[in-house]
């Protein structure tokens, strides 16, 4: 039985879980992450393999994984999680510039850990925070752990946005240093480390966090009872089990959907300033006001997902993502702003109501699991979609007239305008096939 006169941030398990998704995805390095890459003396090129190699390591490990969570530990796998990230940090924060090769082969190990670290996080911590929730009979407040966790993410990403960004600058730091009376002139070569040296300290308290931990009693038994052997076996019947649980199953693929599509445009928002005026100098200051919409919108989302049916929710949310997309295919000057919020913060809305929903119906026993089916899905989905927009992008600019001696950086531009309505488009064809479907399958359930 509950006891009433407390509430979910009473459980350790709890607190530690919101610490370590913030020292875990706070990173200093986001604001910087191409030009650290490039400065360091890769080429872009070398810098578009290591994030394939990143994404492709998350995509074959995100699943395994899950089943390794619901078998070995939540706990264990969180541990090996935070200690890899320490590793992966360390290795490119002390790493020597001296040879071409080492630094190519020192991040392609990087890209490979950090992916691994990233695959076994995603739905340990989760499934361990709700069954902690669970085993003390407060799974109800699940919704407001989201709130808060969401609320404490925007604030970590504001503060590693802003903090990243200045100390990386050599010019703003050698101020700093003058105002303190250091007597010392940084160079880039010095600062470019400093944003990796602030999420070294962060891998060390996620680590922290982790060791904080313990695993829920019942899903200790649980785990207890398997072996190393039934990792296969568990991972086929989290999968069958979705495709046998038509609402879970439904969450997922609408989900895909809104994250694929919205993550896509989040990933070009730069280009995207760019075209509507936006000063590139204001592009960091773009990411915090974002990062801040977090405050903000689990509240709401906590509102509608317990007072309201996920047929509501989903309205809601796919309302606002392709209400945003439309708005933004204007480029609008400056003004295309609003519109960017208002699909940003249809992601939000969009993390908050599939952890909700997908929590509440599965087992503990393959949560994680589960879980990590859900991660997949949605690298899967923007994988894909990634490949498609560039497809896209292609064909346009074959249809680009050479005589019109437009230069490369015009022809960049004016594909992308010319070309963003596909995202829109791309939404509400494939919102209005699966409504479609599910209508009919819902339809079909109900009658006798």
């Amino acid at each position: 039985m509950a006891d009433r006169s407390k509430t979910a941030f009473d459980i350790p398990n709890i607190r530690w879980f919101i610490a370590f998704r913030v020292f875990f995805n706070s990173r200093f390095y986001y604001p910087v992450f191409t030009i650290l890459f490039l400065d360091f003396g890769l080429t872009v090129a070398q810098f578009s393999v290591l994030n394939a190699v990143w994404a492709a390591t998350i995509v074959l490990a995100e699943v395994p994984s899950g089943a390794v969570a619901d078998i070995i530990g939540r706990k264990r796998l969180l541990n090996f999680a935070a200690g890899v990230m320490i590793f992966e940090i360390g290795i490119i924060s002390f790493m020597p510039r001296i040879d071409p090769v080492l630094i190519f082969s020192v991040f392609l190990v990087n890209r490979v850990l950090s992916g691994l670290a990233e695959a076994a996080a995603s739905g340990a911590d989760e499934a361990l925070a709700y069954d902690s929730l669970n085993e003390a009979g407060m799974a109800d407040q699940w919704g407001r752990v989201l709130e808060v966790l969401m609320r404490y993410q925007a604030i970590g990403f504001v503060i590693a946005m802003t903090v990243g960004a200045v100390v990386y600058d050599p010019n703003l730091m050698g101020r700093l240093a003058d105002l303190m009376g250091l007597g010392v002139t940084p160079t880039q070569e010095v600062t470019m480390r400093f944003p990796l040296y602030l999420t070294f300290v962060l891998a060390l308290l996620a680590f922290v966090s982790t060791l904080k931990m313990t695993e829920p009693e019942q899903a200790a038994a649980a785990s207890s009872e398997r072996s190393v052997k039934q990792t296969l076996a568990v991972t086929l019947n989290a999968g069958i089990w979705i495709m046998k649980t038509p609402f879970v199953l439904w969450v997922m693929l609408f989900g895909m959907l809104l994250d694929g599509t919205i993550r896509m445009v989040i990933t070009l928002s730069s280009q995207y300033y760019r075209m509507i005026g936006i000063p590139e100098s204001l592009f960091g200051i773009m990411g915090s006001v974002v990062a801040l919409m977090g405050v903000v919108v689990p509240k709401i989302a906590r509102q509608i997902a317990e007072n309201q049916s996920p047929q509501t929710a989903l309205l809601i949310t796919a309302g606002l993502a392709v209400a945003g997309l439309a708005a933004m295919n204007g480029f609008w000057h400056w003004v295309g702003i609003v519109p960017a919020l208002v699909t940003f913060a249809a992601m939000n809305f969009t993390g908050f109501f599939v952890s909700f929903y997908i929590n509440r119906e599965t087992d503990s026993r393959q949560r994680a699991t589960v879980l990590s089916f859900k991660g997949l899905s949605y690298n899967v989905s923007y994988g894909l979609l990634g490949v498609a927009y560039a497809l896209v992008l292609k064909l346009a600019k074959a249809g680009v007239d050479p005589a019109a001696g437009l230069s490369a950086e015009t022809i960049e531009n004016q594909v992308f305008v010319d070309t963003f309505f596909w995202f829109p488009l791309f939404f509400a064809v494939n919102f209005l096939v699966l409504a479609a479907v599910y209508a009919v399958r819902f339809k079909a359930r109900k009658q006798p």
